[in-house]
């Protein structure tokens, strides 16, 4: 019983989360919208550039015409995607549609100044607010579902190259319905701020890089970025494919503005050494920032 009443509890509390997730998700995604992109007339990609290019054209609201766009898109994600995935999408793109109309409605501020900031500021609004709503597994729907319903009939195709694909095709219709290059181009660059913006969330700030080594100095290269950098290293047994001579190869964690010193240490026990250089979205742990998994 004891069992049942916990499992309960955790249910409610992650259902509760969930919830205030869409909720904080929506608000700043609609904040983004109405407040910095819908006055500077571009179509940031997505269902809220399709909605925004029909709301210029007839001025249907902009939540309301989300939710019918995204309609055939759910069916289609029930029938054909993950079900589970698919019932949290509904919830949190009603969420987004009410939200939405309701800050158009409510809101009587909109940014009027220099369009590029308008464009930035409103794509780093909305990605972080679509940050919120993927931390707690769900989607915005829209273009989310259309880039996998394409990776379904062609598998060999990338989320994020589907993802753009589907971005580039509305960005490129702006032009016809704004009747300017210049909605397609801010539009782009919209796009790319919420993506920088909601990657940053997602995967943090503190990105690095994954440093491999092989090199008959290994041990003396190891040896001074602990003493001179205080960062731990790893040593893994490997075999030469040419050679076929055991050795050992290094590898090390670092921070972005660390690599030139470690590149220095290498070149000064051996220019002729072999070096992988790997970019980290994110390190955390001794040395690094804790582990946010317990935040």
């Amino acid at each position: 019983m004891k069992t049942i009443l916990v499992k309960n509890q955790k249910k409610w509390r992650e259902t509760g989360l969930d919830i205030l997730g869409d909720f904080a998700g929506a608000l700043l995604q609609a904040i983004g919208v109405w407040c910095f992109i819908e006055p500077s007339r571009i179509a940031p990609g997505g269902v809220s550039g399709i909605a925004l290019m029909i709301n210029h054209l007839f001025g249907l609201p902009i939540g309301a015409l989300s939710l019918a766009i995204n309609i055939p898109l759910l069916l289609a994600s029930w029938l054909l995607l993950n079900r589970g995935m698919t019932l949290k999408t509904i919830r949190t793109v009603i969420f987004m549609s009410v939200i939405q109309d309701l800050v158009s409605a409510l809101c009587p501020w909109q940014y009027a100044g220099d369009r590029l900031v308008s464009c930035a500021f409103g794509g780093i609004f909305v990605g972080v607010g679509l940050a919120l709503i993927f931390m707690r597994n769900s989607t915005s729907g829209g273009g989310d579902i259309l880039a996998k319903l394409l990776q379904k009939r062609f598998p060999y195709m990338q989320t994020g190259y589907a993802i753009m694909l589907v971005d580039f095709v509305i960005v490129t219709v702006s032009v016809l319905v704004f009747g300017e290059i210049e909605a397609a181009l801010y539009g782009i660059i919209s796009i790319v701020c919420t993506t920088q913006s909601m990657d940053a969330l997602l995967y943090g700030l503190n990105r690095g890089s994954l440093i491999t080594i092989h090199s008959v100095k290994n041990e003396e290269i190891a040896h001074e970025i602990m003493e001179t950098m205080d960062r731990g290293t790893t040593f893994y047994k490997s075999i030469g494919g040419f050679s076929g001579k055991e050795c050992l190869t290094l590898t090390c964690a670092v921070d972005r503005k660390q690599f030139p010193i470690v590149k220095e240490i290498i070149d000064r026990h051996d220019p002729h050494a072999f070096v992988i250089v790997s970019p980290t979205k994110e390190t955390y742990g001794e040395g690094f920032i804790d582990d946010p998994r317990k935040l």
